[in-house]
């Protein structure tokens, strides 16, 4: 499901996770993790505000991380303009009200709820799998609720990363609990493979990987 007759481009990108050491390697972190290898991230300058940690980069030079990377375009797409300026933000509330740090940073830079993309784990996923997503189910996911119940619906984009559901019941200790050595082998290719996607979705617009990223084994 897309938008309808509107091409988003994206100028939020919100990676959830919480806060604090002890939570770095959880597998419920893997959308802050994503920040932490963007081809750019060492060159954000990080501050505290809306809730969280902000951070914004001019449409112009993302364009020019875009071609040092060698990215080539999606096969059919069109290079789109690029909103004047890209916001990045790590919501520091915990995962049950990232929604709250969202929703602070949407409103001051009034930024539409199409053109937000929400980073996060994905139980329903395997590990080594990824997807991009337009609106949709929550899939139980507490962050994903703390957004819906800050905007009142759920129309947003959502890059999924699979973690996979845990062999026992307790899923709550399963997305408190770091990934295995072998886990993060696959997990930092995984990853890698994400920064390139996210990449081609500021420059391309979500869209543009679409279906090919349904469901992407990496």
């Amino acid at each position: 499901m897309a938008p309808e007759s509107i091409e988003s481009m994206i100028e939020l990108v919100a990676f959830l996770g919480n806060p604090g050491r002890e939570y770095t390697h959880n597998r419920h972190n893997t959308g802050r993790l994503l920040a932490e290898v963007l081809p750019f991230s060492k060159t954000l300058h990080w501050q505290q505000k809306y809730k969280g940690l902000y951070a914004s980069m001019d449409g112009s030079t993302l364009q020019e991380y875009q071609k040092e990377m060698g990215v080539s375009a999606p096969v059919s797409s069109e290079e789109k303009p690029i909103p004047h300026k890209v916001h990045f933000l790590l919501p520091e509330t915990y995962m049950n009200f990232s929604g709250d740090s969202v929703y602070a940073a949407a409103s001051f830079c009034k930024i539409p709820l199409r053109n937000i993309l929400v980073v996060h784990d994905e139980l329903e996923l395997p590990l080594g799998t990824a997807a991009y997503k337009f609106s949709g189910g929550l899939g139980g996911h507490n962050g994903l609720r703390s957004m819906k119940a800050n905007f009142a619906i759920g129309d947003f984009w959502r890059l999924r990363i699979g973690i996979g559901r845990p062999p026992h019941t307790d899923v709550a200790d399963w997305v408190l609990s770091d990934f295995s050595p072998d886990e993060k082998t696959v997990l930092t290719r995984v990853l890698d493979s994400c920064a390139q996607a996210l990449m081609h979705t500021l420059v391309y617009g979500p869209e543009s990987l679409l279906p090919e990223w349904n469901k992407k084994q990496l």
